[in-house]
């Protein structure tokens, strides 16, 4: 498309190019100064911080980009904010929070003055300032610009369920190159244009990675136009590098950009137009390192892989570069731009929006201010009726799915409540949503489909682990409730972003003026044992592992060992803020344990001794059986039931684990037990066999320094293929034969009646190997056990 020369009158032009100028400077700045801030004096090498680190090559045009931003949010009153994709984009978005004014209310040390730019300066990647990136530091961002890949999905999670938002999000033609980036593009089939707000992608295609060209940079302008719109966008181009050309096609092009947006809101809305819309998007091609040093040691660094970092050195082995530094500093004449006392002039000051205008002052951005409480269900409705340990079996996530619904349907006014998963929502049992909401789709629609609609409370049909994830932390980042199912296996696909989330949370934790947000809830289903079916693939308990590496006041760990602990642990996650809670639960058919009444009781507390299956009441226990996951906990009663028909004179303690935690120290996770507690349940010298979950070193990992070191862990031990659901427990000897014979190895003084249980054990194994080969499935007496009938 053509700029329109009306568009800009030249007054405004040149005030716009002159604020531009600013954040430029500010910028450069930020990289380079520990001084003199406005350089009225001369130039020294000691007025330039000692180690100079940053990136510049992306920073100018996102400079030029938030200025236009601001035109628009003033002109349309846009409620609009920023997201920063490029990496390490950090002194453009600071420069710019920084001159809307917004910087100096979150930090009043750093005034709008000349020592407030002398602090802004030495601040940027200096010991106790602040990041190179983009970070929860930065008023108005909800995305950290350290690992690169997820800001289009954050911003279409921002924009689901917010009509009157639209979120710039720029991405950086390196970050294009990632796998969830370049999946995310598919997105816009999931937004729907009545009830939720718009995604205005920017790609800065300014040609370079830290030393590679990037590829979008390098197809043919017309390879690139087709592929965008085969994605279902409409592409506008702004390309080229003289300021006053780009000023004024920029400003038509993000004009045309927002008529676009509110047109088609406007026909969906008013007109009630069901198709599918084109949403704009807009490629900006620009020199990397725009406005910087063209050539510096006889290498060209402006347009080249050169700019993206550090420019220009400047150290004592480079002492002519100052002279260098000053001159491209002054280039962008900061006397025209701020006073004498180093604020910027007011007819440029006027340019920004003001109040919550302000991108960087977007309540969106700081979604805890807009967070509302759910309207809960009383999961008690939901219970499973228990008579007795044992006496009926339940499908866990099933029972789940059922009160998820019922959020759903109590919060679908305020629209602020949504289930995210891969395609998985069915298969995990969770169907029940589906009775009072459908999936999310704006694709085109067949008969046989269900549960599509343009609006829903479920985001599940898009087969991607990164695009479920990034919409999540959008969504809560941005004032919402939500939780990602996921089978147990693939959520390691977000390893990464959980860990990045975790990271945002611990610091925004630290942060007075950040609000706290709901807790990101993960539902771990289809999980590590039971795949018979799927076999070796589909098991991986891991992510339990990775998610106790990060900080003890953010992440927590849930293994109910039955429907009404499940029920009772999610009602407290959904109440939660600013965690991350990992819920695992079956699928299958397993015993239920617990009536509700016992099930609160025992997830309140975390962790305690199950009496009804223990006999040690009246006297010191001779071993442990200790269980953490729903698989587990039926095994290790199993083998406790065989134990005390087989030897009724040993004395056993049953302990049950929910709350993961609660096996580590107090001094080192606040839901940990204190020594006194620990010990009470697991005695200080007994023979402890815990059958777990996951991998059995995480327990040995959790409990390293308590007293009792007689602890022996059954769990995951990456043995499995397409076998029965019993002998993938056998497979990786957490089965209860397994289990007796651990205790007859363990305990002293079991004499003959040991000796010939074990034999017992070892029998039964073999039997069961048989049987499975010939049948098929596994023992009658494995299929129909119930508690307190082994023998």
């Amino acid at each position: 498309m053509h700029a329109n020369a009306t568009t800009l009158t030249p007054d405004l032009l040149l005030r716009m190019n002159a604020y531009w100028r600013a954040a430029n400077y500010l910028s450069v700045g930020q990289i380079y100064l520990y001084d003199n801030p406005l350089l009225k004096e001369p130039l020294k090498l000691s007025h330039v911080k000692p180690l100079v680190v940053g990136h510049w090559g992306t920073t100018p045009g996102q400079n030029f980009i938030y200025v236009h931003l601001n035109r628009v949010i003033k002109k349309y009153d846009l409620d609009m904010f920023y997201v920063a994709g490029p990496g390490h984009g950090g002194p453009a978005i600071v420069g710019n929070v920084y001159l809307e004014g917004t910087w100096s209310e979150i930090y009043p040390n750093v005034t709008q003055d000349e020592a407030g730019l002398q602090k802004l300066f030495k601040q940027f990647s200096f010991p106790g300032g602040i990041s190179s990136h983009v970070a929860p530091t930065t008023p108005g961002s909800i995305h950290e610009g350290g690992e690169l890949g997820y800001s289009l999905s954050h911003a279409f999670g921002a924009a689901f369920d917010n009509p009157d938002l639209i979120v710039a999000c720029v991405v950086g033609d390196g970050e294009s190159e990632t796998g969830p980036l370049a999946t995310s593009w598919q997105s816009n089939k999931m937004l729907d244009p009545v009830t939720d707000g718009a995604v205005l992608p920017i790609l800065h295609l300014n040609g370079y990675k830290i030393s590679n060209p990037t590829i979008l940079s390098r197809i043919e302008p017309e390879e690139l136009d087709q592929f965008f719109r085969g994605c279902g966008w409409t592409p506008y181009f702004v390309e080229g590098d003289d300021p006053e050309k780009m000023h004024e096609l920029m400003a038509t092009t993000v004009e045309k950009a927002v008529e676009d947006i509110k047109r088609i809101q406007r026909s969906a809305r008013t007109n009630n137009d069901t198709s599918r819309p084109r949403w704009p998007m807009i490629v900006l091609r620009s020199p990397k390192g725009w406005t910087g040093p063209k050539v510096v040691d006889g290498l060209q660094i402006e347009g080249t892989f050169r700019a993206h970092q550090v420019p220009l050195l400047v150290d004592a082995e480079h002492p002519d570069h100052v002279q260098l530094l000053e001159s491209w500093m002054k280039s962008y004449k900061a006397e025209e731009l701020f006073d004498t006392n180093g604020r910027l002039r007011p007819e440029l000051a006027e340019l920004a929006p003001t109040g919550d205008r302000r991108m960087g002052a977007n309540p969106h951005a700081n979604g805890g201010i807009l967070l509302r409480d759910l309207r809960m269900p009383d999961f008690h409705q939901h219970a499973v009726n228990v008579p007795s340990p044992g006496a009926v079996d339940g499908q866990d996530t099933l029972v789940l799915g059922k009160f998820l619904r019922d959020v759903a349907k109590l919060n679908q006014d305020q629209r602020n409540f949504r289930v995210f998963g891969p395609d998985e929502t069915l298969s995990n049992l969770l169907g029940a949503v589906f009775e009072v909401t459908n999936r999310q789709w704006d694709a085109r629609q067949q008969d046989n489909d269900e549960f599509l609609a343009p609006a829903g409370r479920v985001l599940d049909s898009m087969l991607s682990e990164h695009q479920c994830e990034g919409w999540l932390e959008g969504y809560l980042l941005t004032g919402r409730h939500g939780l990602f199912n996921s089978y147990e296996a693939f959520i390691r696909i977000v390893d990464s972003m959980f860990s990045q989330h975790a990271k945002w949370l611990k610091v925004t934790s630290e942060l007075p003026w950040r609000r706290k947000i709901a807790s990101l809830n993960y539902l771990l289903a289809s999980h590590v044992w039971q795949q018979d079916h799927n076999g070796f693939t589909h098991q991986d308990p891991g992510f339990l592992d990775h998610v106790i590496n990060k900080k003890a006041s953010i992440v927590r760990v849930y293994l109910p060992p039955d429907a009404n602990c499940l029920l009772s642990v999610f009602d407290h996650c959904l109440r939660s803020r600013h965690y991350v809670n990992v819920v695992v639960a079956g699928k299958h058919a397993l015993p239920q344990w617990l009536n509700m009444d016992e099930a609160v009781v025992h997830c309140t507390e975390g962790i305690g001794i199950w009496q009804w299956a223990s006999n040690d009441q009246n006297a010191e226990p001779d071993v442990v059986m200790a269980c953490c996951g729903d698989t587990p906990t039926l095994e290790v009663l199993a083998a406790t039931s065989i134990l005390r028909h087989h030897l009724p004179d040993l004395k056993i303690r049953v302990v049950n684990v929910v709350d993961l935690m609660k096996l580590q120290s107090a001094s080192e996770h606040p839901h940990g037990l204190n020594e006194t507690d620990y010990d009470s349940l697991f005695t200080k010298d007994k023979q402890i066999i815990f059958g777990f979950h996951g991998y059995p070193w995480l327990v040995h990992r959790l409990t390293y320094r308590r007293t009792n070191r007689n602890l022996h862990v059954r769990g995951y031990k990456e043995e499995g293929t397409i076998t029965t659901a019993f002998d993938i427990r056998v497979q990786n000897e957490l089965d209860r034969f397994h289990l007796v014979q651990d205790v007859v190895d363990r305990v002293p003084n079991l004499g003959t009646k040991g000796a010939y249980l074990k034999q017992l054990m070892q029998d039964k194994l073999i039997e069961h190997k048989v049987y499975i080969d010939q049948h098929g499935q596994d023992l009658p007496e494995i299929r129909d056990w119930k508690w307190g009938h082994s023998k």
